[in-house]
């Protein structure tokens, strides 16, 4: 019995008791029976407060309505024990078969054990990076790109159709500043005092005098800051993208911030937005009645001048989201953005939208890179800040991906390098996908003894770590589903580590191949069945970060 059958069990068993006291059962939700795994085991495989939360409603003690579930769920097939604890808690327990066929069922799935349909049939844009085109990726848009691919997939696992979409902000005042830093790398002038340093501007420049057909001396001045523009922006944008693909991240879109003031698309938006009657003129200007929509103040759209204020690209760019077809826009935003957030659900609410729903804005806090005890404020390339090359020339891929997903984007976050690079049980990422390739040789080894996964026994998965190891693998697809519903991707990995660390505990005490010339038994056949399927869970669970399962460590 897997968790979703149980859970289907109980929310029976409480309707059937509730419409027993004349309460309409269809008023009884599933999350008012639902399960979770106590923390000490001895309290058995699954719990559930239902009787605590129900009680009141339905006019009944607590304790008095759990012992009326109780006595129900000792007649399930498959529940060994049913208690009531404390003022009205369920302690449930399977018997080891019902327990043990979750091993089974996992390889029968494969990749898929862990999906879900939370998001089946929804459209969702997911904006994330989309760092300004005028040097290497740092470590604030590293942590966004390894966050986001993994929400992407996170989505994508509860059947959400995703589209990976970056933002190139190739429109304003920092694109003329980037083009001066080159022209005058070129002219072999000091950078303009709010310019860009570092060797990549050298770098860049030098490639542009190389791809440049004609002769950049017979030009103006201010004709060669054009062609530093354009071509300068094209090779920056190129290295971006690479460096991305190696990171294992690729955009499905790259929205191009000028077309929106090309295209028509601003002045749309406001057009829409008068027909809506939150526009009006003052002042000179034009602007949108954004404290109508829970804003501390009203905010300019195009300035008196006639030219178009920040936000106006803003309210392009989302109406631009939704004539697209997608249902949800997420937005991943760094810790500078926080004040940003307010207005961004008051323009969602003024389009007729719902904030937080249609329109989403994540934010995320920094990132410290240390390395013997200090932190790393330096880039070799960039000059100025720490780059996404930083991070993966010290740590490798996988462990930066893993590094910048195990905490909660809430909170700053420093990662020791010295650490990452440890092939120790210390570093978390070894740790995980040691036990990963563990599963992968104890399989090879197994068929080497002539042992194979035939005639499974659940039953014979008795011992208290297999018990452990069993309810650890059954969290599983809760973990995916709230990782995904609450966009906290280092749930997966937090999960994971425990996970490995269950599996090394029965590695340790229960043997897959017989010692000696013992023969095998059905009990070695059992216990194969479970390694391979914490195989299957760990490699799950590392495809959801983008972090590789290596077959040998």
């Amino acid at each position: 019995m897997n968790p979703a059958e149980l859970a289907a069990v109980l929310l029976e068993i409480v309707r059937r008791a509730a419409a027993e006291r004349g309460t309409d059962p269809d008023t009884i939700a599933p999350e008012d029976a639902a399960l979770e795994r106590p923390r000490n085991r001895e309290h058995g495989d699954w719990a559930s407060n239902a009787a605590l939360k129900l009680g009141k409603r339905l006019g009944v003690p607590p304790r008095e309505f759990a012992e009326q579930l109780v006595a129900a769920l000792r007649e399930v097939d498959g529940v060994a024990a049913a208690d009531v604890a404390g003022p009205g808690f369920l302690n449930i327990t399977l018997d080891a078969a019902a327990a043990g066929v979750l091993a089974e069922r996992i390889l029968e799935a494969g990749e898929a054990y862990g999906r879900g349909e939370l998001y089946a049939g929804v459209r969702i844009d997911l904006e994330f990076v989309s760092a300004n085109p005028t040097g290497p990726i740092h470590i604030g848009g590293t942590r966004w790109a390894a966050v986001g691919d993994s929400l992407a997939r996170l989505f994508e696992a509860q059947g959400g159709e995703v589209t990976r979409e970056y933002y190139f902000n190739d429109h304003g005042a920092q694109i003329d500043r980037f083009a001066r830093s080159l022209l005058a790398a070129h002219l072999g002038e000091p950078a303009p005092e709010d310019g860009y340093g570092g060797s990549y501007i050298l770098d860049i420049a030098a490639r542009v005098e190389a791809d440049y057909p004609g002769d950049l001396s017979a030009l103006s001045r201010a004709e060669q800051q054009e062609v530093f523009r354009e071509l300068g922006v094209t090779q920056m944008f190129g290295e971006i993208k690479a460096s991305l693909h190696d990171f294992g991240v690729d955009f499905d879109v790259y929205f191009h911030e000028n077309s929106l003031h090309e295209s028509g698309a601003v002045e749309r938006a406001v057009a829409r937005l008068r027909e809506l009657g939150h526009i009006y003129e003052a002042d000179g200007a034009t602007w949108l009645r954004t404290t109508e929509f829970g804003d501390d103040k009203d905010r300019v759209v195009i300035k008196s001048d006639g030219e178009p204020a920040y936000i106006s690209g803003d309210l392009a760019y989302y109406l631009d989201k939704r004539e697209r077809g997608f249902d949800r826009c997420l937005i991943m935003l760094g810790a500078d953005h926080h004040g940003y957030v307010q207005r961004l659900m008051a323009m969602t609410a003024a389009f007729g939208d719902v904030p937080y729903v249609n329109h989403e804005i994540l934010i995320g806090q920094l990132v410290n890179l240390v390395r013997g005890g200090e932190p790393m404020r330096m880039s070799k390339r960039a000059g100025t800040v720490v780059t996404m090359e930083d991070l993966v020339d010290a740590v490798g891929v996988d462990a930066a991906r893993y590094a910048l997903v195990r905490s909660s984007i809430d909170s700053n976050i420093d990662i020791d390098l010295d650490l990452l690079a440890k092939k120790t049980n210390d570093n978390p990422v070894f740790y995980v996908q040691y036990a990963q390739s563990r599963t992968r040789a104890v399989a090879r080894n197994a068929a080497t003894a002539g042992v194979e996964r035939t005639g499974f026994d659940p039953a014979l998965l008795v011992h208290e770590t297999e018990s452990e190891l069993l309810g650890a693998l059954a969290e599983f697809p809760r973990i995916v589903l709230q990782a995904a519903e609450l966009r906290e991707p280092h749930r997966v990995a937090r999960y994971l580590e425990e996970l490995a660390g269950s599996y090394h505990r029965w590695y340790g005490a229960c043997r897959v191949i017989p010692l000696g010339d013992a023969p095998v038994e059905d009990v070695h056949r059992a216990r194969l069945t479970l390694n391979d399927a914490t195989g299957q869970v760990l490699r799950n669970g590392l495809a959801l970060l983008g972090v590789s399962a290596p077959e040998r460590m």
